[in-house]
């Protein structure tokens, strides 16, 4: 009598979330509270007997997209965070509604909630005040590696560079055109202490750095996939947008939120120039072990003669490009000791890491401070059919390069790879490029760069409208009048339900079956009345019946009867002159005649009805 509609449509909102959680980073502590919330809808869905806890199991569903949504704002986990809300209501519609309806129906009308909720939440994503992140990261690493970067860079012990091509970056540019192939170097590590074969980072903490200046506008959108760092690819030479973004001294862009995730943010031109670039070298910028290489030292040392540190560097210049140097991705290992001096003397043969490596120690032992930078060389430039043009960096394209301080002019970039051939572009064997090539027919990465030109103009819109974006909207609105701005977001908002109401009401205007149906079910009700039974604030007619039968349990079936049938009739998309619906009204109207001839029905209540 009266069961609860099935619970299927909770189940799949459930699953929905779940495959929604896949992408949370364990490293923060609001995703372990989303997990906990999800895991605790799943429970109570378990053991859930009645409609006030099927109610609470819909609350704790939608609370948890909610949170998913504040963690996950790509254009995939968006779809499938609105796909979780259409089941979620649609199960609640269900669970209103009483017994079975259809499940097209029950999304149809979820459809119609959400278009009618739309007005509102465009004025809540228009007026209302940004929130800031929720929370920042500590600085530690996250569980999740993904990118082709290391904390540490030590190439003497790498026998074989595999390539790994899978994505590390997407990046798009205002005007949707790259710089040219000579300027795409996109710094993320600083790595100033060497041991004699390793080179390592300063590793600050993001909450330790002063607020950056902030870009006029946003020129690029950077999309960067899960790596084990805070620091992030720049150009080093723009500012960020939002201030979850700082730079430090070194040049390394530090983002607040958890690395283990995807990250999106936008940088831009700012006031002046980033200070990092000029900013004096310290005492670690000159220091090398010492002993070690003893070769390298003296080569060294005929270079600090010359005067001036742009000598010595156009010197060690001039020696790599005579001396025969080329470059390879299995040079095999070097030994332990003296390894640079193998390198430079002996097999003259490796990767970027090998020469930066190489440069900057020989930059240290000449007397010019020097450090060693890894991140990102080149990308491909790709035009979807829709969408936005990107630039594709892939873990691939991972370099290290080396910066000098020259007085005067700052710190600058130097890449020694690039006189061994290592231009850009070129760093791939011909068979990794051959290999490359042929992926580029591969119908599945077509695909793919399809969707990420999607999801490139998906995160351009929603964060193109940040808080910079708001206040400037605002300003235009409001001038500097800002003290009737809560009065006017409470009237947009009223007038925002007001439409979705009014949305609701038009959608669901009485038909003429709804007019007779209203119209038998209040005769039902009188029945009930004269007999003592009235409904109860929220009752649905499944429970009412149940009511009323638990006083006359003969009449059990024929009050069941008509809950169904009203259901039916209700809810389902019957035609109007079909014969479903003329079925289900004839057995209405004669179970309905029935109730009203059982005279016998001992539908009574002790004392006054309450309701």
């Amino acid at each position: 009598m009266s069961r609860l509609p099935s619970r299927r449509l909770q189940w799949c909102a459930q699953a929905s979330l779940a495959v929604g959680c896949i992408g949370l980073d364990l490293g923060w502590l609001l995703s372990w509270f989303t997990l906990a919330l999800v895991a605790a809808g799943a429970l109570k869905l378990w053991e859930a007997r009645s409609r006030p806890s099927r109610r609470l199991v819909a609350l704790v569903q939608l609370i948890a997209c909610g949170l998913l949504a504040a963690q996950q704002p790509g254009l995939l986990p968006s779809l499938l965070q609105l796909l979780t809300t259409l089941l979620v209501l649609a199960g609640l519609l269900g669970l209103e509604a009483g017994l079975q309806v259809p499940w097209s129906l029950l999304l149809r009308r979820s459809l119609r909630v959400l278009a009618a909720s739309l007005p509102f939440a465009l004025v809540l994503f228009l007026l209302l005040p940004r929130l800031g992140p929720f929370g920042q990261a500590d600085g530690r690493n996250g569980p999740r590696a993904s990118t082709g970067l290391s904390g540490a860079l030590d190439p003497g012990t790498i026998a074989e560079l595999a390539t790994d091509d899978a994505p590390a970056a997407r990046v798009a540019f205002a005007d949707d055109r790259p710089p040219p192939e000579g300027e795409r170097y996109w710094r993320v590590l600083v790595h100033p202490k060497f041991d004699g074969r390793r080179w390592e980072r300063e590793e600050q903490a993001f909450r330790d750095l002063p607020a950056s200046p902030r870009a006029d506008r946003a020129e690029q959108l950077w999309l960067v996939e899960p790596s084990r760092f805070q620091a992030v690819p720049w150009d080093g030479r723009s500012f960020p947008v939002a201030a979850q973004l700082r730079s430090d001294a070194r040049g390394e862009l530090l983002e607040s939120r958890p690395a283990g995730e995807t990250r999106a943010y936008q940088l831009g031109p700012g006031p002046g120039e980033p200070a990092w670039p000029i900013r004096p070298p310290s005492v670690n910028d000159l220091l090398l072990p010492r002993a070690g290489d003893p070769r390298l030292r003296e080569l060294a040392r005929g270079w600090a003669a010359l005067p001036q540190p742009s000598q010595r560097l156009e010197a060690a210049r001039g020696w790599f490009l005579t001396n025969g140097f080329r470059y390879d991705t299995r040079p095999g290992p070097l030994p332990e000791r003296d390894g640079l001096d193998t390198f430079l003397f002996d097999t003259r043969t490796g990767f970027c890491g090998h020469y930066a490596s190489a440069f900057t120690a020989l930059m240290r032992a000449a007397g010019v401070p020097a450090r060693v930078v890894t991140g990102y060389l080149g990308g491909e430039w790709v035009v979807p059919l829709g969408g936005t043009p990107f630039l594709e960096v892939r873990q691939s394209d991972a370099h290290a390069w080396s910066e000098v301080w020259l007085p005067g002019t700052g710190w600058q970039r130097v890449d020694p790879t690039s006189w061994a051939g290592g231009s850009p572009g070129s760093e791939a064997t011909p068979a990794e490029a051959g290999a490359r090539a042929r992926a580029q027919l591969n119908l599945l990465l077509w695909l793919q760069r399809q969707w990420w030109g999607l999801d490139v103009a998906w995160s351009r819109w929603w964060l193109g409208f940040d808080q910079a974006g708001q206040e400037a909207l605002l300003q235009r609105l409001f001038g500097d009048q800002r003290a009737w701005l809560g009065v006017v977001v409470l009237l947009a908002l009223a007038a925002a339900l007001a439409l979705g109401v009014a949305v609701l009401r038009r959608s669901s205007a009485p038909t003429a079956r709804q007019d007779w149906l209203s119209r038998d079910l209040e005769a039902l009700l009188r029945v009930l009345r004269r007999h003592g039974i009235t409904p109860r604030p929220g009752e649905d007619l499944g429970d009412l019946c149940t009511r009323a039968a638990e006083r006359a349990p003969h009449l059990s079936d024929l009050l069941g009867t008509l809950a169904e049938q009203h259901t039916l009739l209700r809810f389902a998309p019957l035609p109007p002159n079909g014969r479903g619906a003329e079925r289900a009204r004839q057995l209405w109207k004669l179970a309905l005649r029935q109730l009203n001839r059982s005279s016998r029905s001992a539908i009574r209540q002790p004392g006054r009805s309450t309701p």
